[in-house]
């Protein structure tokens, strides 16, 4: 099953188009993509049941599958590579930060920059759909919802300023944590557990990687997580980056207004912004 936020509505995607949720459960259901993952398992078994149709989704009126998530956390340095480009040592505990809330946005758009030296990152990112606390690696995957494409955009200068990286802060400007174009449950993949992810810069591929290659897998990073704090339905897990961002190149190449980024996953499809001038540089 894919599900959607077609222009703030919750909708069953299908391959004839989408199904509006509200409308076709007769008001069971809200309209509002966020408050499906407080009743996600009801919500499943009865998606189980719907009838194929809908209508043609307008991919531009796309919104965050889960618009509004209490806590989005992110994994760093969870690829071997990545962590080398990056100047660390392949760690044997990849790092835990936040993108806060007020940065994520949907699968389409412009990409306000800051300053000059945002970053790009194509990342798999885990939607939860059940509280988990203390889950073993075992039973991990029974608590997520589905699965979705993600990029974690970072200002190089904000995330190192002082004395410790500010991870954080340059990683949550306005629009730094696009995801979508839907979330994809788990019984769509072939293999959960290694899926392609790449990322193009105008036309440029920068990235191309397997999420087989993860330092901690998915199933780990969220028993990690859930034994210092309970994950929340609704909340986001970005789950790292391969190889070939540009502040790992030699020279480094950074974003700039007018560059097109395109960000895909193995079976979830493509997200896509035109990087704009911001209102306000910060630095």
């Amino acid at each position: 099953m894919r599900i959607a936020n077609v222009a703030g509505r919750l909708t069953i995607v299908t391959p004839a188009g989408g199904i509006d949720v509200e409308h076709a459960s007769g008001g069971r259901f809200s309209a509002d993509p966020a408050a499906v993952y407080e009743r996600w398992a009801e919500f499943a078994a009865w998606a189980a049941d719907v009838a194929p149709g809908g209508e043609p989704i307008d991919e531009a009126t796309l919104g965050a599958p889960s618009p509004r998530p209490a806590q989005v956390f992110a994994i760093g340095l969870n690829y071997g590579a990545h962590a080398l480009e990056a100047g660390y040592d392949i760690p044997e505990v990849p790092i835990t930060f936040t993108k806060f809330p007020t940065c994520i946005t949907g699968p389409q758009g412009e990409l306000p920059i800051p300053g000059d030296r945002v970053d790009w990152e194509v990342e798999l990112v885990a939607v939860v759909g059940r509280r988990a606390e203390n889950v073993s690696t075992a039973d991990a995957w029974t608590y997520v919802a589905g699965l979705t494409v993600g990029q974690d955009y970072s200002e190089r200068r904000v995330q190192t300023l002082g004395q410790t990286p500010q991870f954080s802060l340059g990683k949550s400007f306005p629009g730094f944590g696009p995801t979508g174009p839907w979330l994809v449950t788990l019984d769509e993949f072939d293999d959960v557990d290694d899926l392609l992810l790449e990322c193009t810069v105008n036309g440029a591929l920068m990235q191309s990687g397997r999420t087989r290659d993860m330092i901690v897998s998915v199933p780990g990073i969220l028993s990690r997580l859930s034994a210092v704090c309970p994950l929340l339905p609704g909340d986001l897990v970005f789950t790292g980056t391969p190889e070939g961002v540009g502040s790992g190149r030699t020279p480094p190449i950074f974003l700039r207004p007018g560059d097109e980024v395109v960000s895909t996953v193995e079976r979830i499809g493509a997200i896509r912004q035109r990087c704009v001038a911001a209102a306000h540089a910060f630095v």
